[in-house]
């Protein structure tokens, strides 16, 4: 089944807005807040938006 980018948008906006601070540059911590924050069981959905905020956090990619 794919997965809707609006969909993954949509829940990652509104993780971020109902927890700003929470959220940071890394993908592993954010990937974990999303496990505790939402009732997703997909790991694909859950690190496709975990993946959609740490871009959004502006996270650094090492060269």
């Amino acid at each position: 089944m794919a997965i809707k980018p609006a969909y993954v948008k949509k829940t990652g906006t509104i993780l971020m807005e109902r927890y700003p601070e929470a959220f940071g540059h890394d993908f592993e911590h954010n990937k974990e807040l999303v496990t505790e924050l939402t009732n997703i069981e997909s790991k694909g959905v859950r690190n496709r938006i975990a993946g959609y905020i740490t871009s959004k956090e502006g996270a650094e990619v090492p060269a």
